[in-house]
């Protein structure tokens, strides 16, 4: 994959669908492989819905394609971090941020003076020469 450097991408209000199709259309410039597209648009999926659900919405959105990994950078307007809920058979939902930490193990959270910014690093997968 050709690096692309993303460009911030995303008025307050965006929604996950619009956020998936901004993604979608920014690794098919790039050739990325189905199984990585499906883990990146999870993971937007994922921290578009949290900003939204918990932070009062997107403020900035960026995805930059790199040789190595594919950064999701999500924004929102609020100092409250994430965190792991514990499992719960008798509470809905608590899973999103886990599914981030497992699909990204890197994330990682700035925060700043407007709020925060939740950074996601999902390798790309290496391509091995056929055997032979």
């Amino acid at each position: 994959m050709r690096p692309h450097i993303g460009k911030p991408n995303a008025p307050t209000g965006m929604s996950c669908a619009q956020a998936r199709e901004s993604a979608r259309r920014i690794l098919a410039e790039q050739d990325a492989p189905a199984p990585l597209v499906a883990d990146v648009l999870t993971v937007v999926s994922e921290l578009v819905s949290n900003a939204v659900r918990h932070a009062g919405g997107v403020t900035d959105f960026r995805v930059t394609v790199r040789p190595d990994q594919v950064v999701v950078e999500v924004s929102d307007g609020s100092a409250l971090l994430p965190h792991l809920r514990p499992a719960s058979p008798h509470t809905p939902g608590g899973f999103g941020w886990r599914v981030v930490k497992t699909l990204a193990p890197g994330t990682f959270v700035r925060s700043h003076r407007r709020g925060k910014t939740v950074i996601a690093a999902l390798p790309v997968p290496t391509v091995r020469p056929p055997a032979p």
